[in-house]
């Protein structure tokens, strides 16, 4: 929007509600209220003041705006001894358009970092603090030291009591703390009146299926069910998500010959898989796995499949691994999370669930050395530990994510054309496109505008009477 196009809206506001135009306001002689007289300085302050304000603004150095309202996020894991301090994460971040991150603890310090950010925040509660945050003094007080005074300057949306507790090697002790933690802490929120603010939920291996081909005869372990049916029916009663860490990649890895690496890899030319029973087509293995959750939920309790609704809070793929690790290469790598950028971005659900739009959670922001298990365990992140990118992405998102409410930015590889026609980047990283500042500019235009509109309605009433301006 030009200086000249907000002029003319001025005169257009003007014609719309029979206003004096703005140029009668500046240069007549005597403007006449019926009790008191407003001198031309004061219409040449009301109506400039607002364009002070733009100018100020579009001096202001432009924020990157958080897309927290996107479907798409990141998980932000720190097993490791090599990473940038939070702030850097913060600028890769924006740099990736992402306004939601995953993370795995509730330390006070990045919790901190986040504060003013815009960005949405899951925050894990590690598998160790289960048994204190089980019974209702040590969930109020770890929501009284850790949460509260983090809110509202952190925007945090889901507290996850564990990850994947049911399937982990300490399964058989924490099972029996993940549901009353999970209760507890929710109450100490409730307490607070922070429970329709921030959810609580837990993560699950998809080891928690019996099952998961075709989706539609998926089902839950059956030693499982003791504790997942009660879970489900607190997801039900608080309206939290169900959230499983998906991965095709442990499908191909596992059996190479079986499953087609384009249908792993997202691949939008595949022919996709029939589900014979349902007689739904699956274009990917990820929309399958998740639909093969709904169906076990289905099976298991039929009255939260109707309010649950099933969120991927970890997919990604590997770009190293062992020599066995088959699969585990940067190129496809590169097209899995780039192919799950598009995928989430078109805002579409699963053939179970066309008209939910499919939330997901990439793993990981960084590699972390530290991590155990194979070598694949430290090469999911999207960077190295220095912010250079791990590998080329296939895809960008969207100037303008439809979907999101929000602008988003592209992604682009440093040293390129980022696609919108702003030219080079900073060497080593992926970058923002300029449409953030461009949502700013065009905020303030908008904004000014309805400053003017306003002081000069002011202009035009008696400040006492209410009654119209007349003119000598």
């Amino acid at each position: 929007m030009s200086i000249d196009d907000y002029t003319k809206s001025l005169y257009q506001v003007a014609a719309e509600f029979s206003l004096p135009p703005p140029h009668k306001l500046l240069s007549s002689p005597q403007l006449h209220c019926r009790t008191f007289h407003v001198l031309p300085r004061a219409a040449h302050v009301a109506l400039t003041m607002p364009l002070l304000l733009l100018l100020l603004m579009l001096l202001l150095p432009a924020e990157p705006e958080a897309t927290s309202s996107a479907l798409l996020g990141i998980s932000y894991g720190r097993v490791a001894n090599n990473l940038p301090p939070t702030t850097s994460a913060l600028q890769l971040l924006a740099g990736l358009g992402l306004g939601r991150v995953r993370l795995y603890d509730a330390d006070p310090a990045t919790l901190r970092a986040f504060a003013n950010t815009g960005v949405e925040l899951i925050v894990g509660v590690p598998d160790e603090c289960l048994a204190a945050v089980s019974t209702p003094s040590g969930a109020s007080s770890w929501v009284r030291s850790v949460i509260q005074p983090a809110l509202p300057a952190t925007k945090i949306a889901i507290l996850t009591v564990g990850n994947e507790v049911l399937t982990g090697d300490n399964s058989s002790a924490l099972s029996r703390s993940l549901l009353p933690a999970m209760q507890c802490i929710h109450d100490a929120l409730a307490q607070l009146g922070l429970d329709k603010q921030v959810a609580v939920t837990t993560a699950h291996n998809l080891g928690v299926l019996a099952t998961s081909y075709p989706p539609s005869s998926a089902y839950f372990r059956k030693d499982l069910l003791p504790i997942l049916c009660p879970i489900l029916d607190f997801h039900a009663r608080t309206g939290s998500p169900f959230l499983v860490n998906a991965y095709p990649y442990f499908a191909y890895a596992g059996d190479s010959t079986g499953v087609d690496l384009d249908y792993a890899l997202l691949e939008p030319g595949h022919g996709g898989v029939p589900d014979p029973s349902s007689g739904l087509h699956y274009p990917n293995m990820l929309v399958a796995q998740v639909d093969a959750v709904y169906h076990a939920i289905a099976a298991a309790n039929r009255a939260a499949a109707r309010a649950v609704e099933v969120r991927v809070s970890e997919t990604g793929w590997p770009s190293a691994g062992d020599a066995n690790e088959t699969g585990a290469t940067p190129q496809n790598a590169a097209r899995y999370n780039g192919n799950v950028m598009r995928l989430v971005s078109e805002g579409k659900g699963t053939p179970l669930r066309p008209d939910g739009a499919l939330r997901v959670y990439m793993f990981a922001l960084f590699n972390e050395n530290m991590k155990p298990g194979p070598s694949s365990e430290r090469n999911y992140g999207l960077f190295k530990p220095d912010g250079t990118p791990a590998y080329e992405l296939s895809y960008r998102l969207p100037k303008e994510n439809t979907t999101s409410g929000a602008g988003g930015g592209g992604i682009t590889v440093a040293g390129g054309n980022n696609g919108h026609g702003d030219g080079p980047q900073d060497a080593g990283y992926y970058s923002i496109s300029a449409s953030p500042k461009a949502n700013v500019v065009s905020y303030a235009f908008r904004s000014c505008l309805l400053l003017s509109v306003v002081s000069w309605s002011m202009l035009c009433i008696d400040s006492f009477s209410v009654k119209a301006f007349t003119f000598a």
